[in-house]
Order: structure tokens, then C-alpha cells, then sequence
């Protein structure tokens, strides 16, 4: 395992992140507890660090399955991050969104049910409209002094909409967000045009969700609709990762796979793992093998040849992700 300095946190994460949104019961493609611990004690074997989840995964589930399975392991060598903005409980209009209310109701239940006493990555989900910028920054600030949390991040939104909150904590000395959970993969490379310049140039640690683009990345295209998820997963009908270019990229991935006797997924988290502004890409996975194969794709080199013959047929894709 490979690790690196998260953003200007000085906080060490394996370059691997488990996603831990497949923990639970909210989707036909899902693991149960059992299965999901199996996964997390085989992360911890690779050398895994650093877990990802989100109080709307499963609807807690996916906390409580992370917390119940780090218990048996020292806390100080584990990273736990997870996230607060989406709905918890549709007959509470307090229970979603990035209000003072909502944020330190959610970090309390999030606390409880991973079973800890501080979170050390505490991320905004999603842009809050409805809450002014300034009072979801103090309340994060907050919720640092109290020492609950340790670094605050954030997630998908527009650059301007980031701007604005890294000018908001300069002006008002308040906690900074120490990165950026974004849309990025092989087949959607939208956020280079503005989001990930500004997190370089901030100093931002950027930790990409879908990095094998829902598993689009991972098989030859045609096959897509052929798997439980293809069939069943929601996000990817909103998705446009074979527009455009996506079909030519896939089968070159499909061709340099081939060629070095690796997976097609490996070529692609490879590929991302090549980007000097990426810290971690954030891997989902209901598999042991995929997971190990996902470890292993550091191992991989690509050439600057391989890494533009891969990338030439992408064109502009519509904006996806920010909501």
C-alpha cells in the first residue's frame, strides 16, 4: 500500500479509500453485515487506512456497519470520514440540509452509530441552497473546537460555489474545507476545466467518487446492462459516461488491459492514480477480489503515450453529479 499527505492536513491516507456505500440493505446490489465487515478486515489486511461513508447511506446502516467493524481494531490508526446534507427522515424537515440545526443533530447521530467519539474527515454532501455558506462554515467550525471532528471537507458543486466558501473561512478565520469528494473518472473529466485547478491551487486533497464510473470502466460496454447493477442502479441512467468519446475510451482500456493482463478496472483506477492532483480515489466494491484488484492497480504504470491514447477520444460531456 501506497500513502499519501491529505491535502494540506498532514493527515497520512492509503491511496485507496473504501467507499462504504455499499454497506446495508438500500439497494438489490448491496452487502449485508456480515459480508460488508468480511470486506473492511480484508481493507485493513491491504493496508486500507481510510473509509468513506455518509449518514444517507442506507440510511445509517453503512455507519453502523463501519463503526461495528473498526471497533476490534486500534482508532488511532484508522481514518473515518462520512458525510451530512442528504434526507434522514422525511417527516422531519430538520433532519437534511446544512443548517447549524442540521449539522450538529446529524453529527451527533452519525458519532452514535459509528461508535466514536470523533470524525476525522466531516464533509458537506452537497451544496445547501437554502442555508447562507457563512452559517453551515461556523457551525463546522464548531463542531472542530468541540473536537468531534478534525478536518472538515466537502463534496461535488460548482467552482464558484468552492470559491466562496474557501474566501468565507479566510475572511472569517473559520475552518477550511480540506477537500474535495468530486465526480471523476476516465469517462468524465468535466471537473478539470475549473474545480480541480482551484483545488491545487488551494491546497485542496482531492478524493474522487465513482472512480471506475459506476463500473462502466470496468467492462467492455456492451456488457454494461448484463449485471445487477447495470439493471438496477438508478444514477446511472442520469450518467452520460459512453456520450460522446466514452465508447472509444472504453474499448481502448478494454485493448491496454489486454496488452499488460491486467483488468480493465485496474487500467482505469490506474489511470487516475497517474493524476498529480488526485489523493485518494474514494473505490466502492461489493467483492474481496475487485477490492485487492483495486489495491493492485497501484502497481500498474502507464506511459504519457498510454495515458493520452487513452484520453483523446473524450469530448465535453453534461455536467454531472452536483446535484
Amino acid at each position: 500500500m501506497e500513502y499519501t499527505t491529505l491535502g494540506s492536513t498532514g493527515m497520512k491516507v492509503s491511496r485507496i479509500c473504501l467507499g462504504c456505500m455499499s454497506f446495508g440493505t438500500g439497494r438489490e446490489w448491496m452487502l449485508e453485515p456480515e459480508e460488508s465487515e468480511e470486506l473492511i478486515e480484508r481493507a485493513i489486511d491491504l493496508g486500507i487506512n481510510f473509509f468513506d461513508t455518509a449518514n444517507v447511506y442506507s440510511t445509517g446502516e453503512s455507519e453502523e456497519i463501519l463503526g461495528d467493524a473498526l471497533a476490534g481494531y486500534d482508532r488511532d490508526s484508522q481514518v473515518v470520514a462520512t458525510k451530512v446534507f442528504g434526507e434522514m427522515d422525511p417527516d422531519n424537515p430538520n433532519a437534511s440540509g446544512l443548517s447549524r440545526k442540521a449539522i450538529e443533530q446529524e453529527l451527533e447521530a452519525s458519532l452514535d452509530r459509528l461508535g466514536m467519539d470523533t470524525i476525522d474527515l466531516y464533509q458537506t454532501h452537497r451544496w445547501d441552497y437554502n442555508t447562507p455558506i457563512e452559517e453551515t462554515l461556523r457551525a463546522l467550525d464548531d463542531a472542530v473546537r468541540r473536537g468531534q471532528v478534525r478536518y472538515i471537507g466537502t463534496s461535488s458543486m460548482w467552482a464558484h460555489q468552492l470559491a466562496e466558501a474557501v474566501h468565507t473561512s479566510d475572511a472569517l478565520s473559520l475552518e477550511r474545507f480540506a477537500t474535495m469528494q468530486n465526480h471523476y473518472n476516465v469517462l468524465y473529466r468535466e471537473e478539470e476545466r475549473e474545480m480541480l485547478p482551484l483545488c491545487e491551487n488551494e491546497d485542496i486533497g482531492v478524493i474522487p467518487w465513482s472512480p471506475l464510473a459506476r463500473g462502466v470502466a470496468t467492462r467492455p460496454h456492451e456488457e454494461i446492462e448484463s449485471t445487477t447493477r447495470g439493471q438496477t442502479d438508478q444514477y446511472l441512467e442520469q450518467m452520460s459516461y459512453l456520450q460522446g468519446g466514452g465508447e472509444a475510451i472504453n474499448e481502448r482500456i478494454q485493448e491496454l488491459a489486454d496488452e499488460k493482463g491486467v483488468s480493465m478496472g485496474q487500467i482505469s483506477l490506474a489511470w487516475l492514480l497517474h493524476k498529480d492532483w488526485v489523493d485518494a480515489p474514494i473505490v466502492g466494491t461489493t467483492s474481496v477480489e475487485h477490492l485487492e484488484d483495486a489495491v493492485e492497480a497501484l502497481e500498474i504504470d502507464l506511459s504519457d503515450s498510454e495515458m493520452e491514447y487513452i484520453e483523446e477520444p473524450y469530448e465535453p460531456l453534461p455536467v454531472a453529479g452536483h446535484e
